[in-house]
């Protein structure tokens, strides 16, 4: 860092020399010199600082941006704390680690969280039994380092939008008495979406390097189980369809599919055609948006992806999302077991490809699926089908910087506790030749273009030592999507 300091200080005195010299220099040579020592003194800031600038000149606001969004349907009270002080209050030993679809007892959770702890990766369960459930929720609520939030991807969604304060919010979800005290002003709440009691969902963070046994994980990140019925059967979403009728909103967003998991797969497929319907019956000028997250049953998957993907405009989801979902659907690079490190961006633009050419708007297939918002630790990528979005430049760097400023729970990001992660080169394919890109901080919003299908790149700045994972996710969808416009089709 002082070897920058000195050198920048160097040129600084070196520009002042040739403002003292310019009379006796020929104005070719001045303006050669200058130009070659302003370049020099913009390349000795860090790649960070070089970014962040080159994000505040391309995030600007959309020329039509939304007035009043419309967001379900999950929703509930995040108890957030150590996954490992809390599996430790709750007298367990480290486990070898071991994925469990659904978690029965106190010694699954323990295998589950030590399995996705290793890999560094995200993940969300159904607890089924409900008394040990709220045994565990006790001790997680009353552990003194235990943190209530805002919870459920819907909650979060409306609560980073409401942020704005020329936005209206309509959120909808099984919203008990501490969920409403936490909500910000601006968020609308159906009298027929309040319940008596809040929905809880434990959320056990870790941090990168932190260890648990033989276990040492090699990235920040959360483990989040619940034993959640209303938003597990979406209860809420018939009256949120039915809400906005009244509200008229100009952009949707809907969540809580993968809650389902938690129900038998009769009552599951039951719900999923009612879900359909439901959907089906919000007007077509509404753009609507659909977040997904972590899920275990492939043929449920396959499902969500045939029968919903074509109601919805725009879908955002993290690389466990879509690797589960090209695996679901023998997609690219499906014989992938997991991504190791960094998911490679060609694999990654393989698959977002295929969405949308296979399962997206064509003029021959009857589906409105046509933007798709990709987020991964060290970069995003948005995915969109030429001629149906705009400002989406604007709207990856907002993503970006969002995920930055909140991870390290700072109001900008603050470029001494963020660095850079994601790859200086990559190639844009696997499948078809491909382009190699280098990256440049001071143009950070990489585009390339594939048959009718945009892609926009940016790395992301990721926090050094992070505050709260939780929710990052559905705070880049949520900017992303205020950054974005949809043109009238």
């Amino acid at each position: 860092m002082w070897q920058r300091s000195v050198c920048v200080g160097l040129l600084a005195l070196a520009l002042g020399y040739l403002c003292v010299l310019g009379p006796e220099l020929p104005p070719a040579a001045l303006r050669q010199l200058s130009a070659s020592l302003l370049g020099t003194l913009r390349r000795a800031r860090s790649l960070e600082a070089r970014t962040v600038a080159a994000w505040q000149a391309a995030i600007v606001r959309p020329a039509r941006g939304w007035a009043r969004v419309a967001v379900g349907v999950n929703a509930c009270v995040d108890v957030v704390l150590s996954g490992v002080k809390l599996l430790e209050a709750l007298g367990l030993e480290p486990a070898n680690g071991r994925d469990h679809a659904v978690l029965s007892s106190r010694q699954d959770l323990s295998e589950a969280f030590s399995h996705f702890m290793e890999r560094g990766a995200a993940a969300e369960r159904f607890f089924s039994d409900a008394e040990a459930f709220q045994d565990i929720a006790r001790t997680a609520s009353e552990h003194p380092t235990a943190q209530l939030y805002v919870g459920g991807n819907a909650a979060l969604i409306g609560q980073k939008l409401a942020t704005n304060p020329d936005l209206k919010i309509l959120l909808c979800g099984p919203v008990g008495p501490k969920l409403h005290d936490l909500l910000d002003d601006n968020v609308v709440v159906p009298p027929e979406s309040m319940q008596e009691r809040d929905e809880f969902h434990l959320i056990l963070e870790y941090q990168a390097g932190e260890e648990w046994g033989r276990v040492r994980a090699p990235a920040a990140n959360r483990f989040i189980f619940s034993h959640d019925l209303s938003n597990g059967a979406l209860n809420m979403l018939e009256v949120f369809v039915s809400s906005l009728d009244e509200f008229q909103p100009d952009l949707v967003v809907l969540s809580g599919l993968h809650m389902m998991e938690g129900q038998s797969k009769e009552m599951r497929h039951r719900r999923l055609v009612e879900a359909v319907a439901s959907i089906s019956d919000i007007p077509t000028d509404i753009p609507i948006h659909l977040e997904l997250a972590s899920m275990t049953d492939q043929d449920f998957m396959s499902n969500i992806m045939h029968q919903v993907l074509p109601l919805v405009n725009s879908i955002g989801l993290n690389e466990q999302e879509l690797l589960f979902l090209t695996q679901s659907a023998s997609g690219p690079h499906a014989s992938l077991a997991a991504w190791s490190g960094i998911p490679d961006v060609g694999m990654v633009s393989d698959i977002l490809f295929w969405i949308l050419k296979e399962h997206g708007k064509t003029a021959e297939r009857a589906s409105d699926l046509t933007r798709i918002h990709f987020h991964t630790l060290a970069y995003h990528i948005l995915v969109t089908v030429d001629g149906h979005w705009g400002n989406q430049a604007a709207a990856v760097a907002a993503g970006a910087r969002a995920a930055g400023t909140q991870a390290c729970a700072t109001d900008t990001i603050d470029t001494s506790k963020v660095f850079l992660k994601a790859p200086l080169e990559f190639v844009t394919s696997h499948t078809e030749a491909p382009a190699k890109i280098s990256l440049n901080p001071d143009e950070p919003v990489v585009h390339w273009h594939r048959e009718g299908i945009s892609f926009h790149f940016t790395p992301v700045l990721v926090c050094k030592d992070p505050v709260r994972t939780v929710g990052l996710g559905d705070a880049i969808s949520a900017e992303g999507l205020f950054y974005s416009e949809a043109y009238p089709q």
